[in-house]
């Protein structure tokens, strides 16, 4: 019940026992109703009454324990959680150091939370690649920034709707034979996320390297120029078999 708020099996074991009956119960009464090991649960209970989860009582020489009724554990657990998140968002690194490590991720959520701060600590440029469902999804911030004077670009695979100014669309040939979901993220030509599929899970790389931010840059423009050239002169390049089965390779 407990554990996915940070509480152990034991601790959540004996808050379970404790919160389904009506009564108090001294320590042979929880380890019955839980589980627990007798030699665990004198230490499991105190570290409950430290969390404020357990309430203690003695009578006639015999120590009770009760739960913290379950509407005030909830509002407890929810003002935990929050002063957390406060707490998290004031650390802040005192010292910035170049850091060009490659770091990876994984987790569809994750990604798409870390690219939606990205784009909102962009100071000068964002360069955006990737599917037209994906980039939707970052729309509002896409254009609040264009307004505000940064430089955006943006190369999607599939239709968009907005009022951005640089945007490149490839309509891809049915026939496309490595056309793969992805995402290119450059942040002020300085830092860039790199996303894709494997095994059918999102993978992505972040990192500040310069080698590898000037790479993926470059791979950005290199899809802008050739989905301009398959746009104006793809019917008279898909005439010649050669060309066409070339293009059809390429991943975009």
């Amino acid at each position: 019940m407990l554990q996915q708020f940070g509480f152990t099996q034991y601790e959540s074991q004996v808050y379970e026992a404790l919160i389904t009956i009506d009564e108090a119960l001294d320590a042979t009464a929880i380890v019955k109703r839980s589980g627990v090991p007798r030699s665990k649960v004198y230490d499991v209970l105190r570290r409950m009454s430290e969390k404020g989860m357990v309430l203690e009582s003695t009578t006639e020489k015999k120590r009770l324990y009760a739960p913290l009724p379950l509407e005030s554990a909830i509002k407890k657990l929810q003002r935990d959680f929050n002063e957390n998140i406060t707490q998290l968002k004031t650390i802040q690194s005192r010292e910035k150091k170049a850091d060009d490590r490659v770091w990876t991720l994984k987790e569809e959520q994750s990604i798409h939370s870390l690219v939606s701060e990205l784009l909102h600590l962009s100071s000068s440029s964002i360069i955006f690649s990737g599917w037209s469902d994906d980039i939707e999804q970052h729309l509002s911030i896409l254009e609040e920034k264009e307004a505000e004077g940064i430089s955006v670009e943006i190369h999607t695979i599939g239709e968009i709707h907005s009022n951005l100014k640089n945007v490149t669309t490839l309509i891809p040939d049915t026939d496309h034979q490595k056309l793969e979901r992805s995402r290119i993220v450059v942040i002020d030509h300085h830092e860039i996320l790199f996303a894709g599929i494997e095994e059918a899970n999102w993978q992505a790389i972040h990192t500040k390297s310069k080698p590898l931010v000037t790479f993926f840059t470059e791979f950005f423009y290199h899809d802008i120029a050739l989905t301009e050239i398959t746009r104006k002169f793809g019917s008279t390049m898909m005439e010649d078999p050669h060309i066409r089965d070339v293009l059809l390779k390429l991943r975009y």
